[in-house]
């Protein structure tokens, strides 16, 4: 009888498992990740949601001032000065928007009564992640009636 040495075959099976088993951790990290980044910028999206409905409501509560145009104020503009109710709710709306938007900035424009906020933040953080011809502003619009 003789015996077949069969040397190394089981060091190849353990280096195959551990390539697998590294591939899907790997992957699974890089979903992780993913996850984390879209979560961010969903949470975003969500605070322009809120603060564009903030100023409407600010509007609606001085509805004769902003259908005066008081409240109409461009991307990249100054803040309102003075002790307005108007001044005061612009103001204080850029400054959130500043502070909770990243590179954030707002608008609003009125055509009679009808009211567009437009609100725009950086989102470079996510440019590695989404395809190349994605740009690295976002804005979001919201359209409301006085």
């Amino acid at each position: 009888m003789r015996r077949h040495k069969e040397s190394g075959v089981s060091l190849i099976e353990v280096l195959v498992a551990v390539l697998v088993t590294a591939t899907g951790v790997l992957g699974a990290a890089s979903m992780q990740i993913n996850a984390v980044r879209y979560n961010q910028a969903a949470n975003t999206r969500s605070t322009a949601v809120f603060l564009a409905n903030d100023i409407s409501d600010r509007m609606r509560a001085n509805r004769a001032n902003a259908l005066a145009g008081t409240y109409n104020i461009a991307l990249a503009a100054d803040a309102p000065t003075g002790n307005l109710i108007y001044q005061q709710d612009v103001r204080e709306w850029l400054q959130e928007v500043a502070n909770r938007l990243p590179g954030g900035d707002g608008a609003v424009s009125q055509s009679n009564t009808t009211f567009t906020i437009t609100l725009q933040w950086n989102e470079s953080r996510l440019a590695k992640s989404r395809e190349d011809n994605a740009g690295e502003t976002e804005s979001f619009v919201f359209i409301t009636e006085l």
